[in-house]
């Protein structure tokens, strides 16, 4: 049940969003390239970012680098 209080956590860390180019799904209603993005939590794989819809999103590392 930790996803209820994600968007309450403290911070990790930003993120730069690099690209959008999504091979399975669509993404850049939710992410912009250029923008930068707080880490609420992280996995091997994806980060747990608050999004454009103001929302926490899973996404997989390859669309952001470090700030």
């Amino acid at each position: 049940m930790i996803h209820k209080t994600w968007l309450k956590k403290e911070t990790v860390r930003k993120v730069k969003c690099v690209q959008t180019n999504a091979k399975k799904y669509i993404v850049n209603r939710v992410l912009t390239p250029g923008k930068e993005y707080e880490v609420k939590n992280e996995t091997e794989e994806f980060l747990f970012v608050v999004d454009n819809s103001n929302k926490v999103g899973g996404f997989y590392k390859e669309y952001f680098e470090e700030v």
